[in-house]
């Protein structure tokens, strides 16, 4: 009895360590300056999120989507993979599409995706990436500023171009003081 008491509490102990997890958390980010459809030199921020697991571990690492913006921009791209409910229907890999009535197709492979990631050494998951990697820009908006109301908003974003960006990015543990992502200067923004 008295083993049989045991060996249920081992099994139970052991369900129980299975089952919490043992992952790591990170946040990882990139800001570089570049040229936006409208010409003007703008910062760009990739950002996302990440639980990475040991090799042994049963469950495989897992992201939140790839969240690109464009200072001075209201337009926020989602870049998602097939383990993402956000995932478009263009193409596989990590990708983003076009809006409709937002972005023209301008240098694609793909019809309708304005935005990918290659991970060097292959990889089509954002769990792949590394801390670099090429974002490809195949679109730009139809209009880079929108009439909303009595004022206009900037939606402009990244030039697109046939030849990939080059991103590096910084990988640091999630709720770490050097996890908190870079700033925009909104000072440019208010100059324009």
């Amino acid at each position: 009895m008295a083993e049989a008491r045991s060996l249920r509490l081992m099994l139970v102990a052991l369900v129980g360590a299975l089952v919490s997890g043992c992952a790591s958390y990170y946040t990882h980010y990139a800001m570089f300056p570049a040229e936006t459809s409208s010409g003007k030199t703008r910062d760009v921020r990739i950002s996302w999120d990440s639980a990475e697991y040991p090799g042994w571990w049963i469950t495989h690492n897992r992201t939140t989507t790839m969240t690109l913006e464009t200072q001075c921009s209201e337009r926020v791209w989602r870049l998602a993979d097939d383990s993402h409910e956000q995932a478009g229907n263009c193409g596989k890999g990590i990708r983003a599409c076009a809006g409709r009535a937002l972005d023209q197709p301008v240098v694609t492979d793909v019809p309708g995706r304005c935005l990918s990631v290659r991970v060097p050494g292959g990889g089509d998951r954002i769990a792949a990436v590394g801390s670099q990697f090429e974002l490809q820009v195949s679109c730009q908006p139809i209009q880079p500023t929108l009439a909303r109301g009595d004022e206009t908003v900037n939606v402009d974003y990244l030039r697109p171009s046939s030849v990939p960006y080059q991103v590096y990015a910084r990988k640091v543990p999630r709720g770490s003081l050097s996890a908190s992502l870079p700033e925009f200067n909104a000072r440019e923004c208010r100059d324009d």
